[in-house]
């Protein structure tokens, strides 16, 4: 298939992604959050609390296996994976708007993912990693359709693992702080049976998001895709 006819298709399939995902956001929060999304959380019982990281784990499966299809070349497949999760990122975003009129501003805070600890930031703060995963998708996409071996060095993987570890940082930033408060890590290992650190868990508000943790994951970041730019644009 012609490049571009796969980018249509990668892009119809994770904006209709982005559509299910978000319906079943919507559904989820009419059920436990009837007079609208708050903090703290409502708790998931057993199975539901499963059923919900499975969830987000078959989103992820299903992103990676279209991209490996796409790609067949690993870079190739990463780049169309890093480009099919932001789009199904933003667009669930933009249907969530569409539908129940959320978010209200991009600085509420929502809740991003659940492994292995709870994410949470401003709205706007995975819509700018979005942005950054669309520069390094496309740019590895551009090269190796042009016929430039794109295989990133051990290097570059470094510097983008190294960006993308202190985004991730910064998102659980705020939770960890909170749970930290009262429980040390060997009482998170050793999880109390009396259920008490997922009580005190559920209680969680978020206070504040570290911008400048962020902003600097996502300044290495910008770093790698600058210095995979110019290697690529020397051998095409």
């Amino acid at each position: 298939m012609r490049p571009r006819t796969v980018l249509i298709w990668i892009t119809i399939f994770s904006i209709a992604m982005a559509f299910l995902e978000s319906s079943v956001v919507v559904y989820l929060r009419e059920i436990m959050y009837p007079e609208g999304f708050s903090f703290p959380l409502s708790t998931f019982e057993g199975h539901l609390a499963l059923t919900e990281i499975l969830r987000e784990v078959s989103t992820l499966l299903m992103l990676a296996s279209v991209a490996f299809i796409a790609g067949r070349a690993f870079s190739r497949s990463l780049a169309w994976f890093v480009y099919s999760f932001a789009i199904w990122d933003i667009f669930y975003y933009a249907f969530l708007k569409l539908l129940i009129d959320w978010p209200s501003s991009f600085l509420d805070w929502d809740i991003l993912f659940l492994l292995p600890v709870t994410w949470t930031g401003p709205v706007l703060s995975p819509l700018l990693v979005c942005v950054l995963m669309i520069s390094l998708a496309g740019v590895i996409l551009y090269y190796s359709y042009r016929g430039v071996y794109t295989r990133l060095k051990a290097s570059e993987w470094l510097i983008l693992i190294a960006g993308a570890l202190v985004v991730v940082v910064s998102f659980t930033w705020d939770y960890s702080g909170y749970i930290l408060e009262r429980y040390s890590l060997s009482d998170i290992w050793n999880m109390p049976l009396d259920g008490s650190l997922l009580e005190y868990a559920a209680g969680y508000i978020p206070r504040s998001f570290n911008w400048w943790l962020f902003g600097a994951g996502n300044l290495v970041v910008v770093s790698a895709i600058i210095l995979i730019y110019r290697r690529f644009r020397l051998k095409s």
